[in-house]
């Protein structure tokens, strides 16, 4: 299995690099790894859905 580093997922995801590594730090990438002081990712990792996103409000009147 090939591993990438965490600048090339954050650039596959677009996304930055800080968000790579919190992602990771809080086990969301299923595969990841810490190697020394890197981030080891696999290649077919998926990308986490964020949980911060705004809820839609429904329209009433």
């Amino acid at each position: 299995m090939r591993y990438f580093s965490v600048a090339e997922i954050a650039k596959k995801w677009d996304i930055s690099e800080r968000s790579v590594r919190n992602y990771c730090a809080q086990n969301r990438v299923d595969g990841a790894f810490i190697a020394g002081k890197t981030w080891k990712i696999p290649e077919n990792a998926k990308k986490p859905v964020r949980t911060n996103k705004k809820k839609e409000q429904p329209v009433t009147l």
